[in-house]
């Protein structure tokens, strides 16, 4: 079909949105129509909103306002037992529209499907109708229409913004001499459809508040507008961020969370989370009561301050057995969404072994859980930091390692002839000279003869030289004051020979919450252990450490 040609317009088959259609001159800013909104010389359509009376389609699925939409999810949350989100009301904006009251006169269904047919008129394919836009009529009751508002409206103007407007206009309307459309749409949508028509021709809009933002934006997606969706995005951006705002944009319907043009609202949405729930335990109750995406955002994080990734595992399944009292939901839930934000790698040998004999996951896909993270540890630590670069980029960052609280270690445990173990804690260069002046770095706990046991990293004085230097201890947890005698070595790998050399040795009883150690573990000062040329300590920048632990004897103290 020809179109007119419009100052600021090209035509051409170099369509944005789909057919070879009408796309904005991207070589001039956007032009301002404003004068020619429902202004019967500058327009050649006119455009007849039938409006439902609230209420009386509460079956219909359409966008509606966001009100709508989150007291709707509030409801199935309540009724599935769930936590539910508050609702926000709703302004109403921009009048001036030519509207015609309707009382007492409701079009009957006949009416409803003449209108229908009217609007394809012009098309004697049937495919057409099948592949025809939805404009609004499908699941609705006609006789609920209460009133009609109509605009003179410029059908260019509005295919230029609008993929919908465009298949709507070019439906065979022009072959059929039509000049009218009609659109049917709840109460609840009038104030954000006309706020859209409003945009379409200013490229502005009137509101500021969040909630008509979000109508805005979510009548945007539904009539594809998206540069008015990039435009609302920008504007809720802009606006300070709240845990309840973060949840409403993660939990927006998902054909307006997977636009491209909402992804930065998205994006800010999930790093405001995970900042607030850096450290889970400063708000428990708060991270108790977040959506699955709440969820999912904060455990997307590298930087979460939690002990270890045995708590997060933890947390996980108290959160899913709290929100889902069902186990088939709750395996389905953990499964598909929950177990991608879970970086077993990094769990404990001990906890793994419960993951496989716990019946809120799928035993299938446990076992694969389980023995991806063993194949992981078994790995040499260049190849694992080389999985991790690899992973780096995608959206579940399993083997990447967070900020834990407690250092992961690898371990190795034999039973006999006695037992004993080899663990391995790895620490960077930036992270020990982060433990000056008298810092700490704590392991994570592992066990020997059914004890736990951690290893610390300290920046200490020597007790002799009064200089600063970097110390390794021993300590066993708090279990119990029986006597528990270990013979243990500590040693560190060092250039150029890359082997671990023995740098202390010794025996020790321990009692619950004890520890021992060597206050200087290399013999130098804290200025030379961490100087950057000719140091043989750090191997590529990594500092590998090695203690071995053998049960002695166990005696009363």
């Amino acid at each position: 079909m020809d179109l007119p040609e419009l100052p600021g317009f090209k035509f051409g088959a170099g369509d944005m949105f789909g057919p070879p259609g009408l796309y904005l001159d991207s070589s001039s800013s956007e032009p301002d129509f404003g004068f020619a909104f429902n202004d019967r010389n500058f327009s050649d359509r006119l455009l007849r909103i039938e409006i439902m009376a609230p209420g009386s389609n509460p079956g219909a699925e359409g966008f509606g306002s966001i009100s709508d939409w989150a007291r709707r999810r509030k409801r199935r949350r309540e009724e599935s037992g769930n936590q539910s989100s508050s609702s926000l009301n709703v302004s109403d904006v921009l009048a001036g529209a030519e509207e015609q009251v309707l009382t007492n006169e409701k079009p009957d269904m006949d009416e409803g499907e003449a209108m229908i047919q009217e609007a394809f008129a012009g098309s004697d394919d049937e495919d057409d109708v099948t592949n025809a836009p939805n404009w609004g009529f499908e699941s609705f009751d006609y006789s609920g229409v209460e009133r009609v508002r109509e605009l003179h409206i410029s059908s260019p103007i509005l295919a230029a913004k609008s993929p919908f407007f465009y298949k709507l206009f070019s439906n065979g309307m022009l072959e059929s001499g039509q000049r009218h459309a009609t659109l049917l749409i709840n109460a609840s949508e009038e104030a954000a459809f006309m706020e859209l028509l409003n945009f379409i021709y200013t490229n502005t809009v009137s509101v500021t508040t969040a909630p008509a933002l979000l109508d805005l934006l979510m009548a945007a997606d539904k009539f594809e507008v998206a540069s008015c969706m990039r435009y609302c995005s920008r504007l809720l951006r802009d606006q300070p961020m709240t845990t309840e705002s973060a949840l409403l944009y993660l939990d927006l319907p998902s054909t307006v969370i997977v636009a491209a043009s909402v992804q930065p609202l998205t994006d800010s949405a999930k790093k405001f989370l995970a900042a607030r729930h850096k450290d889970i335990t400063k708000f428990p109750e708060e991270f108790m009561s977040l959506t699955l995406a709440g969820i999912e955002a904060v455990l997307s994080s590298d930087d979460l301050e939690v002990a270890s990734e045995d708590a997060v595992y933890d947390l996980v399944l108290k959160w899913a057995r709290a929100r889902y009292s069902s186990l088939e939901v709750r395996r389905e839930i953990l499964g598909s969404r929950l177990a991608r934000s879970i970086r077993f790698p990094f769990m404990t040998c001990r906890k793994l072994r419960k993951v496989l004999t716990c019946s809120d996951f799928d035993h299938e896909l446990a076992s694969k859980l389980a023995l991806e993270a063993l194949f992981f540890k078994t790995e040499a630590p260049h190849k694992q930091r080389s999985l991790a670069a690899e992973e780096s980029a995608s959206e579940h960052r399993r083997l990447v390692e967070r900020a834990y609280k407690y250092r992961p270690v690898k371990v190795l445990e034999f039973e006999f002839p006695t037992p004993h173990c080899v663990v391995y804690l790895d620490l960077k260069r930036e992270e020990c000279i982060g433990l000056f002046p008298s810092g700490r770095i704590f392991s994570q706990a592992f066990h020997l003869g059914g004890q736990g046991f951690f290893l610390s990293a300290h920046c200490n004085m020597d007790q002799q030289s009064a200089d600063h230097c970097f110390g390794l201890f021993l300590g066993m947890q708090e279990k119990g004051s029986m006597g528990f005698g270990v013979d243990y070595e500590f040693s560190a790998r060092s250039s150029p020979s890359e082997e671990f050399e023995s740098k202390y040795k010794g025996n020790y009883t321990f009692t619950g919450g004890k520890a021992i150690g060597y206050r200087n573990l290399f013999g130098i000062p804290w200025t030379s252990f961490v100087e950057e040329e000719d140091n043989v300590n750090f191997i590529n920048g990594i500092l590998h450490l090695k203690a071995e632990l053998t049960v002695r004897r166990s005696t009363d103290p």
